[in-house]
């Protein structure tokens, strides 16, 4: 027989809701934990009075019942699970489980039963239906009438908000059967009176949820929260947890009481509520009872008399009535030495807290999050600027919380908390490619070198390269963008390879046709010299000897891992300042050495230079005395090719008479002088433009030819 027995999925009701969370049964007792709220209910095995099994909605239930009347309620198990539960019960509780079914005839009369906080409503001695007491929020009574109202519940899609039991009069004298049910309801149920002398007031606090300044009065079982608009009565089994946060400018402090259920002001919930004190202020508190009653009552943790600060004083006295630890902070320090670090959530600016056990943001909307819910976190780059970053949180339930604009300085401690905290990291175990925004905040222990910061010093030298490299090279630059002797050759050039689309209209400006043509070959003949040679600054030669490093680098690279291996575990950022406090102790004598070998590595870099630089000055010589032959040949080329084209373009004009004769020929009455002698013009014109626009490949047949 196992000692223990785990469910999962299994669901509590609670006030009218199904919560779902983990059951374990051991011999110690019985244990279930919320999956939403993590609040854990143990029923320790001496306690349990009762077990019923039994048919409902959701398959089969448990119902326990202890010995001071509470009653626990657990469903979703299967059929085949009863043995198994029942042999437990059996061997380790010495109960058996029962199995009872409920009546579902539908009447709507019968025996009302009373026992401890359970109202159950029986027909026979089947149950029908059963009410827990705690429950309900106000009782009633009417004539030969009984009205229940119940708290809300706003988890539930449809909430229950009142029943009514008729309850038939009687013979006996002296006993009203109303007023002895409503009795028997109110000494269980949860209604909130504030009856008598509070324990103590708190005026004016400042609340920041809700919004506004509220006297606190406490009373044994319930908070009375008084404002000028609102009033809210909390009672103390509503209180989840208690937080005591210091801000991070260490002048005041925030107490944070976690509720479920929420308050509720309309449609508005108040999951959170978020004093804040400033640490200046003092205060001496004497409590409403005298010293014996609170002595037996709060047992040494409270005293009638007592003073300090007001934060101390509030989070002492709701410690000892909520009977709750309060949560702190833990180890972690932020980059300022804050043990919080600023983002922003959401449209609001606010601190985040990594607890012990979860995180904790204020304040606005306050939120609470388990590591026990957390399926993984993600560090992501920031949408807006490199210097932030983004931390991402997503829940086993599939909630996402993204807290950004955090300090890039920040990421080094948030990364090793996260790491020691063994939670699951989303973008730790990518490739190379997919995970850059991880890459450029790495700072681990595994890592050997920050990689961001080694991009940035590289990205920095070719900007400082480049900007010396146009500060040298820019009266060269100008002298190739604007060089009157070398533009009117190549203005030809252009001019003469696009001169027969323009001489094929005929009909347009020989002035003009020759101005467009030139501007255009000047563009595009400027352009692309001068965006070669951009091209070839943004890249760096890799046959270009490396820079000498210094002599503290030279004798860190040496002794990186003698650090490494006394200092287990030590991160990237404690390994230099703690590489930069043995350099600052080395004496005078051992410096040298190291100087002497960072001044033979210059030495060799200066001669490597000196080189490289001979090499490149002799490639570039010969390069230009190439370029400079290959332009005066294509010149001789041209030339001799003009030369050609005139005689063939003469040869053919004389060869065919009658074809310029069908071009230009007019009746004589129409033919003038004036026109004769324009025409004469106009025909040389375009004889000249015919050998300006001879093609390629017509000199080649020309040379040919020849």
């Amino acid at each position: 027989m196992a000692d223990t027995l785990e469910f999962n999925e299994i669901y509590q009701e609670v006030k009218g809701s199904m919560n779902d969370g983990r059951l374990r049964l051991s011999r110690q007792g019985v244990i279930f934990k919320n999956s939403k709220t993590g609040k854990v209910d143990n029923i320790q095995a001496s306690e349990l009075a009762e077990g019923v099994w039994r048919r409902v909605a959701l398959g089969h239930g448990l119902k326990l019942l202890t010995k001071n009347g509470h009653v626990y309620k657990y469903d979703g198990f299967r059929e085949s699970e009863f043995e198994k539960l029942s042999e437990f019960f059996r061997a380790h509780y010495r109960l058996e489980l029962a199995e009872k079914d409920l009546c579902v005839k539908g009447w709507n009369w019968g025996t009302v039963r009373f026992g401890g906080q359970l109202l159950s409503f029986d027909i026979g001695e089947q149950p029908v239906f059963e009410i827990p007491l705690s429950n309900v929020s106000q009782c009633t009574t009417g004539k030969n009438e009984v009205t229940l109202e119940f708290h809300q519940n706003d988890d539930a899609e449809v909430s229950l908000m009142e029943v009514r039991f008729y309850v038939p009069p009687t013979q006996e004298d002296g006993v009203d059967p109303v007023e002895a049910f409503a009795q028997n309801v109110l000494s269980k149920a949860d209604v909130i009176q504030a009856t008598g002398d509070a324990i103590c007031i708190f005026r004016e606090l400042q609340c920041l949820t809700p919004r506004g300044r509220y006297d606190i009065r406490i009373y044994p079982t319930f908070l009375h929260l008084h404002g000028k608009t609102f009033d809210y009565k909390i009672p103390y089994t509503t209180v989840l947890r208690l937080f005591l946060l210091p801000h991070k400018d260490q002048r005041q402090m925030f107490f944070v009481i976690s509720l479920d259920p929420p308050i509720k002001q309309g449609q508005t919930r108040y999951h959170f509520l978020i004093l804040l004190f400033s640490k200046d202020e003092d205060i001496s508190l004497t409590l409403n009872m005298n010293e014996e009653e609170v002595e037996k009552r709060f047992e040494g943790r409270l005293t009638k008399n007592m003073s300090g600060s007001l934060y101390e004083m509030v989070s002492r006295v709701m410690k000892a009535l909520v009977n709750r630890k309060i949560t702190v902070p833990g180890n972690f320090q932020g980059h300022s030495g804050a043990q919080c670090i600023t983002c922003s959530y959401k449209a609001s600016s606010g601190l985040l807290y990594p607890l012990e056990r979860g995180f904790i943001y204020v304040h606005k909307p306050p939120v609470h999050i388990r590591f026990d819910e957390i399926s993984f976190v993600n560090f992501a780059r920031g949408t807006t600027t490199t210097r932030s970053f983004d931390f991402e949180i997503e829940t086993k339930q599939g909630t996402q919380y993204t807290f950004s604009s955090i300090e890039r300085e920040e990421y080094g401690k948030l990364f090793d908390f996260v790491n020691a905290k063994k939670l699951n990291i989303k973008n730790r175990g990518l490739k190379e490619g997919m995970k850059q925004s991880y890459d450029e905040y790495a700072d681990s222990d595994e890592d050997q070198h920050d990689a961001y910061l080694e991009r940035m010093k590289e990205e920095g030298k070719i900007r400082e390269e480049n900007a010396n490299d146009s500060s040298d090279n820019s009266g060269e630059e100008t002298d190739e963008s604007f060089n009157p002797g070398e533009e009117d050759d190549d203005v030809a050039e252009e001019f003469d390879s696009n001169a027969s689309a323009s001489s094929s209209s005929g009909d347009g400006d020989s002035d003009r046709d020759e101005k467009k043509p030139a501007k255009k070959a000047k563009v595009v003949k400027d352009r692309k010299p001068r965006k070669k040679q951009l091209e070839s600054k943004k890249g760096k030669d890799p046959n270009a000897p490396k820079r000498p490093m210094s002599a503290y680098m030279l004798w860190l690279n040496a002794n990186r891992e003698r650090i490494k291996s006394d200092h287990p575990g030590i991160s990237i950022t404690d390994l230099s300042k703690k590489a930069g406090e043995l350099w600052k102790a080395m004496s005078k004598e051992k410096k040298e050495e190291w100087d002497r070998k960072a001044e033979d590595a210059r030495r060799d870099y200066e001669k490597a230079m000196k080189e490289y630089g001979m090499g490149s000055k002799s490639e570039s010589s010969r390069g230009e005395k190439s370029k400079k032959k290959k332009k005066k040949q294509e010149k001789q080329v041209k030339v001799k090719a003009e030369k050609k084209g005139s005689t063939s373009k003469s040869s053919s004009s004389t060869k065919s008479p009658a074809k310029n004769m069908n071009e230009s020929f007019k009746s004589k009455e129409f033919v003038s002088s004036d026109d004769s002698s324009s025409a004469e013009s106009k025909k040389e014109d375009s004889e000249e433009e015919g050998v300006a626009s001879l093609p390629p490949s017509s000199e080649d047949s020309a040379s040919g030819s020849d």
